[in-house]
């Protein structure tokens, strides 16, 4: 049976370890200075300072979350357990009085809420700007996204922490995550842009268009565009995604499964 007190100590330890390092005020303050500089500069080409429209700057903030938070959710996990395997603590570890779904359950809990941490502090100044210009409308919107925000980084964390039960070295760990990282955020998309235009459309169909649900990247994408009519034109999502994804429970379930599924698959291939 699994013991929670075991797990809690692992996942304490691993927050702690990235509160020492500074890990979580580094991050923090990096979506801080990010988010600020397209709350304030996003619209200056068209001659305006600061927010003067929250669905235009939540476009604008996920862009940038859809490069920076994969991106560090992975270098965050890659090396949890191949890590303790390389310095030769894993079998210390294991021959506590702790299993192995527990070791990487609280590794999975620790790191998850340090990044969860990092990202709620890096977007929490932008929530006040926006409180103060738009009020509690512009919370509801914007508090929709900073959850997906970290349901995003929480997916990546499970495939990292993936990749780090089946490398054999961290240097493969890193390898692979960054590889990833590159599919999942650069290459995916292009490659289904390019299926359409080259078909002109005829092939895949809707098909293509749930595809995306493939990607815990264009999930969060669709999370956070489809429902906003202006920034859909903007994106040309309306020809190319059916009305019937942009459903929101439909969204959360795909997203909560590329949570889940990595660290089950995660698991199995950690049993002894």
């Amino acid at each position: 049976m699994i013991q929670a007190s075991q797990i809690l100590a692992v996942a304490a330890k691993e927050f702690r370890d990235r509160m020492r390092n500074r890990w979580v005020v580094a991050v923090a303050l990096v979506f801080t200075l990010f988010s600020l500089a397209i709350t304030y500069f996003g619209a200056a080409g068209s001659g305006q300072i600061g927010p003067r429209s929250i669905e235009l700057l939540i476009a604008s903030l996920v862009s940038l979350v859809i490069y920076l938070i994969p991106l560090i959710a992975l270098l965050l996990g890659f090396d949890a357990i191949v890590g303790e395997r390389e310095r030769g603590s894993l079998d210390l570890l294991l021959a506590l009085p702790i299993t192995r779904l527990e070791l990487l359950l609280g590794k999975y809990l620790g790191l998850a809420s340090a990044l969860a941490l990092s990202t709620l502090a890096g977007f929490a100044v932008v929530a006040v700007l926006l409180w103060q210009r738009f009020g509690n409308a512009g919370l509801y919107h914007y508090g929709g996204f900073v959850l997906s925000s970290v349901l995003l980084g929480l997916a990546f964390l499970s495939l990292a922490l993936l990749l780090s039960v089946l490398a054999r070295d961290r240097v493969r760990a890193s390898g692979w995550a960054i590889g990833l990282w590159f599919l999942l955020v650069l290459v995916f998309d292009l490659a289904l842009l390019g299926i359409l235009v080259a078909t002109s459309g005829e092939v895949g169909g809707d098909a293509i268009a749930y595809a995306l649900l493939l990607n815990p990247a264009d999930v969060f994408r669709i999370l956070n565009v489809f429902s906003l009519d202006d920034v859909r034109r903007l994106y040309g999502l309306a020809s190319v995604v059916p009305a019937t994804l942009g459903k929101q429970w439909l969204l959360g379930a795909a997203m909560m499964a590329w949570i889940i599924v990595p660290l089950a698959i995660a698991a199995w291939r950690f049993r002894p």
